[in-house]
């Protein structure tokens, strides 16, 4: 460790003086650790030039390695120090979901068990648990992945919203009418349009509207009076209270996909994300309960 701290410092620096008065020690150690890292590897690290360094392109390579590997040990050692007895729970969420029903119910969770830490952050796209440091993750979509385990929390149902003046401007009466409106897509669901008119029975050809790749700006653009959004009921419950958006027409069609927590087989043991687990559970049961009520 001593070595690859020696190396990473004098990387991010381009200086091995530099590195020295970083890690409080003598300018000839660094140089010596380098040389020892270099002797190891089998491979020159930096290129010396008279007085100055700078590192060989494998070097270059090594080094982002290096530093996204003395990061995650950092955080460990960080997150170990201030929480040694509770744990911490790595999680990916979806944006809208982890705003708009997951943050309000942690806190929950965290006076139930109060040891525990959870570090969140949001995902778009696919990821690969094999390079993301994380304990799990919140999917929607299909069956959870090859290489993971998960549990099937709730699905959604969807409904064409938008602001009540668009709606007194432009009246409809049948779900046919929509297709002189301008839709408002989701590029995450992107044939949810289709779906919904086929539902009721209404034949459609090329859909045309804004795309955008989050529900909260969908559904800040409806609310903007931009058009009709397809939109989760019980991810605008708050926007419906406060009459930012009204249904067009109130028959939510289910989805037939599914949110889920996936987890890597090798974590399945890990004390925080069993209980994690376990709460997330019983709060999506009681979501669907309470929606179907």
């Amino acid at each position: 460790m001593s070595l690859l701290t020696a190396f990473d410092a004098a990387a991010r620096l381009e200086s091995f003086t530099l590195a020295a008065e970083e890690l409080s020690i003598s300018q000839s150690a660094v140089s010596r650790q380098i040389r020892l890292l270099e002797e190891q590897i089998g491979t020159q690290l930096f290129v010396r030039e008279r007085q100055t360094v700078r590192l060989s392109d494998a070097g270059a390579a090594y080094a982002r390695e290096i530093g996204d590997a003395l990061q995650t040990i950092g955080n460990a050692s960080l997150n170990l120090r201030v929480n040694p007895q509770g744990g911490v729970l790595n999680l990916a969420i979806l944006p809208t979901l982890g705003t708009r029903w997951l943050a309000p119910r942690l806190p929950r969770f965290l006076t139930q068990h109060p040891g525990i830490t959870i570090n969140l952050s949001t995902r778009l796209s696919a990821f690969d648990f094999q390079s993301d440091p994380l304990d799990a993750a919140i999917h929607f979509g299909d069956a959870p992945w090859a290489g993971t385990e998960g549990v099937k929390l709730m699905g959604e149902a969807v409904s064409p919203v938008c602001s009540p003046d668009f709606l007194a401007e432009n009246p409809v009466s049948a779900p046919a009418d929509l297709l002189g409106l301008p839709l408002i897509h989701l590029a995450s669901r992107p044939d949810q349009w289709d779906e919904w008119f086929t539902n009721h029975g209404v034949e459609t050809g090329p859909l045309r509207g804004m795309l955008f790749d989050q529900f909260a700006t969908a559904a800040q653009a409806a609310a903007s009076g931009l058009g009709v959004a397809l939109l989760p009921t019980f991810l605008i419950d708050g926007d419906m209270q406060r009459g930012d958006l009204v249904p067009v027409f109130d028959t939510p069609m289910p989805g037939r996909q599914f949110y889920f927590l996936v987890w890597p087989k090798t974590r399945a043991g890990h004390g925080p994300l069993a209980k994690f687990k376990r709460w997330l559970v019983d709060e999506a049961r009681e979501s669907e309960e309470t929606a179907t009520d």
